[in-house]
């Protein structure tokens, strides 16, 4: 008898308790779980509350449970690589380096435990098999205006082989209707917004308590090197960020560059932000093999930002090198720069240079 049984990431929202109901109607025999990630000042996070969300939903829809510990997983490979990219001048996006180092081989290595041949959660994207090749694809989510393929890049074709996506194809708004009619408490929680292990938006305050840095005030200096102000730590600052810097210069300035051996922000024109190339590392080509030769693409810098046409060259050690058409505003270190195809995710891999 075939094995229909699929563990689902339950984060206590509305989206994943949609998946579960989508997935008890389409057969499968659903187990739930949310990993506990962080208890780092667990009053000002919201773990705690998520997993007791979860549990309620679970219990509300007939569904075991479990909250697998993954608190050392997650303090080693995203909360301590957040405060060494922040000490280093760079933004990291946490949720990528959760996905590839926490969640997703969190949940694999449940379901094998619990017999579950399926893993699935809530995102908003799709998945699609190569009927020439084989190979396993990520596709965005129907709908662009909710599609969360960018923080899936770094999923391997193992995990692809295993993972169901049951709200691909819906909206938001259809996905609240569905937990609404089910009569589920959170079919109107509110979507979170923030970095989850920082909820406040304090990262100068993280860096201190939990990572032990010292994030002293230093010189706002345009590009000549002119002292224009003071800064209250260079971790609170990222590329492109105009409001927030208490710099009066009768222009507006953005912050264009961050020198942290020198504990410097550069502040300039917006136009010293756009750059034409970048090079990436750590690239995941998700959906294809590395190509041999360059190819044309859409490529974006940020996850809310629209792509553009670019071209792609792989370079040797899982480097990459896009090149727009058009420059591009804040190409940021950290960051990730995600590859298209129409809808097909080509690729992925984290932004470490930009330039003209």
């Amino acid at each position: 008898m075939e094995n229909r049984r699929v563990l689902l990431g339950m984060s206590g929202g509305v989206d994943s308790t949609a998946a579960a109901l989508l997935l008890q109607e389409a057969g499968y025999e659903v187990v739930g779980a949310t990993l506990q990630m962080h208890s780092w000042e667990a009053e000002r996070c919201a773990s705690a509350r998520d997993v007791a969300d979860a549990a309620a939903a679970a219990e509300r829809l007939g569904i075991p449970f479990c909250a697998p510990d993954c608190r050392e997983d997650f303090a080693r490979w995203v909360m301590a690589d957040f405060a060494g990219e922040y000490a280093a001048g760079r933004t990291p996006n946490p949720c990528v380096r959760c996905n590839r180092f926490v969640k997703f081989p969190a949940l694999l290595r449940q379901a094998d435990a619990l017999g579950c041949r399926f893993i699935a959660t809530g995102h908003y994207a799709r998945t699609a098999c190569d009927e020439k090749t084989g190979r396993r694809q990520l596709l965005r989510g129907a709908h662009r205006q909710k599609d969360q393929s960018y923080v899936l890049y770094p999923l391997s074709q193992a995990l692809l082989s295993r993972l169901l996506l049951p709200l691909g194809d819906l909206r938001k708004e259809e996905v609240r209707r569905l937990a609404e009619g089910a009569g589920l408490q959170n079919a109107h929680k509110k979507d979170s917004q923030d970095i989850c292990f920082i909820p406040d938006g304090d990262y100068l305050r993280f860096l201190r308590d939990w990572g032990g840095q010292d994030a002293p005030a230093g010189d706002f200096v345009d590009e000549t090197g002119a002292v224009l102000g003071r800064h209250r730590g260079q971790a609170a600052y990222t590329l492109g960020q105009r409001r927030g810097l208490g710099v009066s210069a009768g222009r507006p300035l953005y912050v264009v560059g961050k020198d942290p051996a020198a504990n410097r922000v550069t502040l300039g024109d917006e136009g010293a932000l756009f750059h034409r190339s970048l090079r990436a590392e750590q690239f995941n080509w998700v959906s294809i093999p590395c190509p041999r030769e360059p190819i044309t693409v859409t490529a974006k810098t940020r996850y809310s930002q629209r792509e553009a046409e670019a071209e792609a060259r792989p370079l040797p050690a899982g480097e990459v090198e896009v090149t727009f058409r058009e420059p591009q505003r804040a190409v940021t270190p950290g960051q990730s720069v995600v590859l298209y195809d129409g809808d097909l995710v080509l690729g992925g891999g984290i932004i470490r240079a930009a330039w003209d």
